[in-house]
């Protein structure tokens, strides 16, 4: 079910830049026949046999939605997503961290409709729809939120959630002056705890989120993928939707960007996305140091170079994010991957670094940073001169 909506009345603030109020509406046009979501590769991704809901989550019409295309699935009511004995906080899921991610679900409602500023990736990061991930990338800091093997939370009230937004937007009026996010619109990033192409298997959440944006031409969403989902392709997003394809040398991403599309598939979809109506930018994320790192990145640059269309070059641009790390997350993955730790955990050259929630990670020293930053934007002048980079830290 599509979120579409009717204008607002006179004197409503969505009304200032010809905004609507969302209101449940007619479905996501698809063309007949199976979607991708229905396929194989799909169903090694979520295999759902258990799902975990709050009572009004599950019956919302959202929520209802879900559970209709889970139909084998245990239904286990929760008093809250956040708070779940055995799945949350609990270390014996670490040996269990794929099986859990592919197999379980939660749906909830999001309770904070917060917008926080960002200023790197985005101007604004949104309430998200969704949070956690079935991918099981082995330096996500994602699962420290809720401990252990953090599934896909989906919020189900996906109006409430746009609604705020389509406020924020409102309210924010035109952008004066162009900034490294974006020189004319405000961008929201709408996946900051998860991937968007990953919950569009489970929901049309992601789906509602990019119609909702064409409607605001003040303001463009933004997320980030490691997963290609031709399902999106179908969203006729306009141009009012930012897709970040992370990629990083195929032979680290085989190490540790676990149940992820191959970095080969994410560069080839590339020109698709374009071609759909999106803007495509890429995050070389994280950047992991370790023997032989410089000809590795060589290496994915130039195949960028030689593959990627020149639609997709005229409009690109990249984020470099230098690899942070987490003592926690490192004794987490050595239960269920310690070959990772080898390349992620490197306390020779890594320092403590406080993060903006006030916890403790490790990042790279702050010398030993510094030239591996350079070192990328050398690489990305002589191999890709046509691709940008808006930020790197």
């Amino acid at each position: 079910m599509s979120t579409f909506g009717t204008p607002s009345g006179p004197g409503d603030p969505d009304a200032l830049f010809g905004l609507e109020e969302i209101r449940p509406g007619p479905p996501v046009p698809r063309p007949p026949g199976p979607s991708f979501r229905t396929s194989a590769e799909a169903r090694r991704m979520l295999e759902v046999r258990e799902i975990h809901a709050e009572p009004a989550a599950a019956a919302s019409p959202r929520g209802r939605e879900i559970l209709a295309r889970f139909p084998d699935a245990e239904v286990i009511p929760v008093g809250s997503h956040w708070r779940i004995p055995g799945l949350h906080g609990n270390p014996g899921n670490a040996g269990n961290w794929v099986r859990t991610k592919k197999t379980v679900l939660v749906l909830g409602e999001r309770k904070s409709l917060t917008v926080r500023p960002n200023g790197r990736s985005a101007d604004w990061i949104a309430p998200g729809a969704a949070n956690g991930c079935a991918m099981a990338c082995a330096y996500c800091y994602v699962p420290r939120r809720k401990g252990y093997a953090n599934p896909v939370t989906v919020f189900t009230n996906i109006e409430q959630i746009i609604g705020r937004l389509g406020r924020h937007v409102a309210a924010s009026g035109p952008k004066r002056e162009p900034n490294q996010c974006d020189p004319r619109a405000w961008v929201y990033d709408i996946g900051e705890n998860g991937d968007c192409s990953v919950d569009a298997l489970i929901s049309e959440n992601t789906a509602d989120l990019v119609h909702a944006f064409t409607r605001w031409p003040t303001a463009k969403a933004s997320f980030a993928t490691k997963f290609v989902n031709p399902d999106l392709l179908l969203l006729d997003p306009r141009g009012r939707t930012r897709v970040r394809f992370s990629v990083m040398p195929p032979e680290d991403a085989r190490l540790l960007d676990i149940r992820t599309s191959p970095v080969e598939d994410r560069i080839a979809a590339a020109g698709d996305f374009v071609e759909a109506g999106y803007e495509v930018h890429f995050n070389f994320s994280p950047v992991v140091i370790r023997p032989g790192w410089e000809e590795a990145w060589s290496g994915l640059l130039r195949r960028m170079d030689d593959v990627l269309p020149r639609t997709v070059k005229e409009q690109a641009a990249a984020e470099v994010i230098m690899l942070t790390h987490n003592r926690e997350l490192h004794e987490v993955n050595l239960a269920w991957h310690p070959r990772a730790e080898a390349a992620l955990w490197r306390p020779e050259i890594q320092q403590p670094k406080r993060s903006e929630n006030g916890s403790w990670n490790v990042r790279y020293a702050t010398g030993v940073k510094a030239g591996a930053v350079e070192a990328v934007r050398r690489l990305v002048e002589r191999h890709t001169p046509w691709l940008p980079i808006r930020y790197a830290f």
